[in-house]
Order: structure tokens, then sequence, then C-alpha cells
């Protein structure tokens, strides 16, 4: 590829994977009278995808090696006054790494689906609702201004709503989606006030233009208040990422998720909606970094997601679940780092987290299938003699995972404590703190559910309960485990080399190069974490070394081998600390109550607003005021006129002789 990108190229990147989408899921399902089958369906499907992903890699190449940027307007929709709707691209090394990272995932969660869902009846549906997926995301990360990036943003709403609920039947997989989509709903609304004021006064939607005047936005404040307008421009932008990238309060939705199937799990979860967030941010890192408050607000959230979701990934017997919960506390680092405007750090941590979390997810799924879709981590055991891929593959992630020197996430997650650490702003001490200790949390839950589905004794012949299969269906086989086929497995070694190597290739050229020079701002002088970090690196392979003797590290082992003790050297202790600590365990395993309390409080209260509005406003006083009144009130008027009408000539004249002498009268008492 030249030093310059073409528009007509890029333009291919998301309309490969709709084309894919559009292609199953019309001829594929009975829409379209099931013209074409299983085979086609995914054949088309994965082909899309992998042309995004080639063109992609093409670009992340020209940009990093030959500097090649992209900014302009595919196609402009309407212009409203001197205000311009457009459909347009912005290609730099923010984008072109996201752009990797998506389509390489969905690649892999393409292929890894043709063996996950090869029994289920929604084939062609599911390829074409992730292709769809797929495409959604990528507008999102490849829009240069607002109006696409809201197209994106809820685009990939929507799609997850069909994901999450993609087993319809299934009344929990219902409740899941709708939650999903109502709670993204809150964080959308603080969304597109942020957009909404940008355009008020800005007078633009795109981003650049909109950068270039984030020096007057600051000098404005907020009408009515002492507020700075860049701050709560800055808050309601984080309030959208707080939904979608599931932050504390708004996290509630992603576990619940796990009700879609696994692979959707971990394209949700891993390279597509949860990280729109953490991207949007980075993106606006020009208006954040005026915001010293925003930052202090996005670190604080960041910390207290990061800490307390790992603490429920230590009572979760779900496989997913746990999962889930590490993503969840992953997400809380990444915004740890962006309100520290270690932005570059925290979207490194997006790609690391990108692999090694695909990687468990889909390692997960791949010990649903072989325990014949038993998913309670309590009713296996010694799994790894009969998946050795899986084993091994699930060993990198969750290694990557817990920050082991010289894997991926050890690169990124030790950057991020790093840049936390130097810090100034208010907050950055219980952050620091946030994200040392959940080292240690990592490494138990990880480590946890490492222990007790591949070692120890085996337990899958003992579960009392009748298997519950992933796919809704009840199967009671119990016999030994096996192998998943190679389509599931080949996924799985694949996400597990840049799991090991992403980290040591890409943190000097994601850190401390220009590669992100003209995508992400920083404030050097206001805030100096990302000058330190760079002092303090001398090179991959040193970090590795210097890792072994840090406090993070040796957390990390504590973690490990404290799970060791617990489940496999000593399996009655667990059972001994829920019972010392049974109110702990309740709070823990109710989740902080926040379910409760959404359900039984907030909608309590938003049905009793609707009831109110639907009685009080819309029977009462549109139906019976507004509506009906008016209309007895002029039924009334018509009956009290009609006497009036006598058809009498005289009385005509009496009434209008009348009425010249009421109107001679106002006129002589007026000028007076």
């Amino acid at each position: 590829m030249a030093s310059t990108l073409n528009a007509t190229t890029l333009l291919a990147v998301p309309l490969a994977p709709l084309a894919g989408s559009l292609i199953a899921g019309i001829f594929g399902t009975t829409f379209g009278g099931n013209r074409i089958g299983r085979g086609l369906s995914h054949t088309f499907t994965i082909l899309g995808v992998f042309i995004a992903f080639v063109i992609s890699a093409m670009t992340l190449k020209a940009v990093a090696l030959d500097g090649a940027r992209f900014n302009e307007t595919i196609y402009e929709w309407m212009v409203i006054g001197g205000l311009k709707m457009e459909v347009g691209f912005l290609v730099d090394g923010l984008t072109a790494m996201m752009m990797c990272v998506v389509t390489f995932v969905s690649l892999m969660v393409h292929i890894y689906t043709i063996g996950y869902m090869a029994d289920d009846d929604g084939y062609n549906r599911f390829f074409a609702y992730i292709s769809l997926f797929t495409f959604s995301m990528l507008m999102l990360v490849m829009s240069n201004n607002f109006l696409q990036l809201f197209f994106g943003w809820e685009a990939v709403g929507v799609v997850s709503y069909l994901l999450i609920g993609f087993w319809y039947t299934r009344p929990t997989a219902v409740f899941a989606n709708l939650k999903a989509f109502l709670v993204n709903r809150v964080g959308d609304f603080g969304f597109i006030l942020g957009i909404g004021l940008i355009m008020a006064y800005a007078g633009t939607l795109s981003y650049s233009e909109a950068f270039a005047k984030s020096g007057e936005l600051a000098k404005l404040a907020f009408p009515g208040t002492d507020w700075m307008l860049i701050t709560v421009i800055c808050i309601c932008l984080f309030i959208g990422a707080m939904g979608k990238s599931a932050q504390f309060p708004l996290h509630v939705w992603l576990p619940d998720s796990m009700e879609g199937p696994t692979p959707i799990s971990a394209l949700i979860h891993a390279a597509t909606m949860v990280t729109a967030g953490i991207f949007m941010v980075a993106r606006m890192s020009p208006l954040f970094e005026l915001s010293d408050t925003a930052l202090s607000f996005v670190m604080v959230i960041g910390a207290i997601t990061a800490l307390f979701m790992g603490f429920l990934g230590i009572v979760q017997n779900d496989i997913k679940r746990v999962v889930a919960y590490s993503t969840l506390s992953q997400l809380g680092y990444m915004t740890v780092a962006l309100g520290a405007s270690a932005y570059s750090v925290a979207v490194f941590h997006l790609m690391t987290h990108a692999f090694f979390k695909a990687l468990l997810f889909l390692a997960a799924g791949s010990v649903i299938i072989g325990m014949h879709h038993n998913q309670d981590i309590r009713w296996m055991g010694n799994v790894r003699k009969y998946m050795p891929v899986t084993y091994w593959t699930s060993l990198v992630g969750s290694l990557a995972l817990i920050g082991t020197p010289l894997f991926a996430g050890f690169y990124s997650k030790d950057s991020i404590i790093e840049a936390v650490h130097f810090s100034t702003l208010p907050g950055h001490g219980f952050a620091y703190f946030a994200v040392t200790v959940g080292v240690f949390v990592t490494a138990f839950y990880s480590f946890r559910m490492f222990f007790l589905v591949f070692h120890g004794k085996e337990r899958f012949d003992q579960n009392p309960d009748a298997h519950h299969d992933d796919h809704g269906h009840d199967d009671h086989h119990d016999h030994e485990p096996h192998e998943s086929p190679w389509v599931v497995t080949a996924p799985l070694i694949l996400l597990a080399i840049p799991s090991v190597l992403a980290g040591f290739l890409f943190i000097h050229g994601m850190l401390f190069s220009d590669f992100m020079k003209d995508a992400i701002f920083v404030n050097a002088e206001a805030h100096k974490g990302m000058e330190k970090l760079a002092e303090e690196f001398h090179g991959p392979l040193q970090m590795a070394l210097h890792g072994l003797t840090t406090l993070p590290f040796w957390l990390a082992l504590a973690g490990v081998v404290a799970a060791w003790y617990m489940y496999l050297k000593n399996p009655a202790l667990p059972a001994a600390v829920k019972q010392r600590f049974g109110w702990l365990y309740t709070i823990l395993d109710n989740k902080y109550y926040f379910d409760w309390f959404n359900e039984n409080v907030l909608a309590r209260a938003a049905r009793g607003i609707g009831m109110g509005l639907w009685k009080g406003g819309d029977q009462a006083v549109i139906d019976g005021a507004a509506v009906n009144g008016s209309a007895r009130l002029v039924s009334w008027f018509a009956g009290v006129i009609r006497w009036v009408q006598t058809g009498y000539l005289f009385h005509y004249a009496f009434a209008m002789i009348i009425g010249v002498f009421v109107l001679m009268t106002w006129f002589v008492w007026l000028h007076r």
C-alpha cells in the first residue's frame, strides 16, 4: 500500500462484512427463502471478515512504516445551515490498530463458530449477526465525525441486543438482552448530550474542527452554573463510555450477557462493544486533557470497577461468568489509564486484552463443548487429561491475564500501574491501591477457575443437577470429556500466539514512538505520567526482568499460590472460609445488591412514574382535558351560541348596535 490511503479500499473494510451479513441474513434464512445452506453462509461471512482483516493489516503497515494518514469525507448526507452531516473515515495509528484487532478477533470467532454452533438451528442467522456486529464496530472506529460515531455506537448496541437474546425462547436470554439494552440507553443519553453540547458550542460534528476549537470551549462556563463547559462535555461523553464499557454503576448488564452463545461473548467482551468506550475516550483526548475534574472522575470510576468487580469473580461458579467479571475488572484498568492521561497505555491494554480475553472465552466454550455443555466449574476437574490443546491455550491466556512477565498482559498492565503511580490528579492514590490489589484478586480468581477445571479430581460424574446446555437443552451424558474439533482449537492456537508475543513486540511502538502522535494528545506540562514512563523504559526484555522484582509480580504469584492451596492442596478451606465469612459471601453472591436495587427501587420507581404519566398525564390531562375536554367545551359553547342564532333580522341589527356602543365606550375610556 502506498503512503497515501485509498478511499475505495478503506470503504471495503466495513462493507465486506456487511455484504457477508446481508447474504447470510437474507438468503440463508426463512426471510429470503433459505436459498443457501450453512456452508455458503459461513463461507461468505468469513470471506467478508477475512477481506476486511487483510486490508486492515495492509493499512496498519502503511500507517506504521510509511506514515500514511487519511481524513476525508466519503459521503455528504445533508447540510443544515453551516452544520455538515457526513460519512467519513479518519485513519491514523489508533484507528489502524483498532481495525486490525477487531477484524482479527472477529475472524477467529467466525471460524470458531463453525464448530461451536454446528448443532444450532439458528446457524445462518448467527453468522449474519456477528458479521453485522463487525461492520458496526468498524464504522465506529473508522469515523471522523460525531454523527458516524453515534451511528456505530448505537448499531453495536442494537446488534448486541440481538446476539445476547439469540436464544429468544429462553426467558433468561430475553431478560438479559433487555437489561443490556436499557442500561446502555442510560449511558447513551449522556453520550448524546455530550455530542449535542459540542455541536451547539463548536458548531461542527467533525473531530478535527471540534478539537481545533477545544481551547475556546475550555474558556466557557456551562450556562447558569460555575461549571466549566468542557468538564460537562467530557463527563457526558464518559457516561456513554460507562454504559458501553460497563463501568460502575452501569456494569450490571455485562455478566448477564453470558446468556448469549459463547462466540459472541468473546466478540462483545474482547474486541468490540465493551472496548468502544475506551476507544472513544482515547479519541477524545484533546477534550479530556482540558479538564482535570473529568480525568479524576474517569480514574476513580475505573478504580472502583477494577477492584470491586474483581472481587465478584472469586465467588462465580459458571465458567463464562468468571471470565465476564475478569472483563469488567480489566476494563476498569483501561479506564484508570485513561484518567491518568495514559491514553496510549489504555489502548495498548485494550489490544493485548482483546487477544487473551478472546482466547479465554473461546477456551471456556471449548470446555463447555468437551464437558457436554456443563458450565459449572465445581463439577469438572482433571480436564487437561482429555483436552490438552484447550488446557495449554487456557494456561497461556490465564498467564497473560494475570500479568506474567514476557506475556502480553504484563507489558500493558504493568504500564497502567506505573502510569497511575506517576499521576498527581485527585483520586490517584485510591486508583493505585485498587489496581495494585487487583493484581492479587485477578490471579486468585483466574487460577481458581483454572485449577478447578483442569486439575484435581474428576468431578464431572458427580453433578447432582442435569447438565445445563449452553444451547438451552438438557444433556444427561456423564461420559468423559473430549477435545474439541479443529475449527474450535485452531482459533485458540492462533489467539495464543499474540497473547504471548504482542506485548513484547509492540510496547515500544505503541507507547514510546510516533505511532500515536497525531491520534492522541497529552498535555505533557500538566500530566507527566507518559514522560516518566518513557524515562524508565529500557526495552521489553529489561522491563520483564525488572518485573520479576516488583510488587505486582509477587502479588500475582501470591494469588496463584493461594488458589492452588485452597482448591487443590486443602479443598476444605474454601468451605470453611465461606462459613466463617458468610455475610461477606452473601454480599458478593448478590453482586453488592445492585440488581436488587435496580429491580426493586429504580424499576418500580420508573414503573410508578410511567403509570402516573399514563393515567395522570395521558388519560387525565391529554385525553381527558385537552382532547375530550376541548371537545366538550366546544359542544357546550355551541349549545349556548345557537340560542343567539334566532334567524330574525332585527335581533342581528340590535346586536350590531350594542357591539358598536361597547367599542365606542371602550375607546373613549382608553383615551380619557
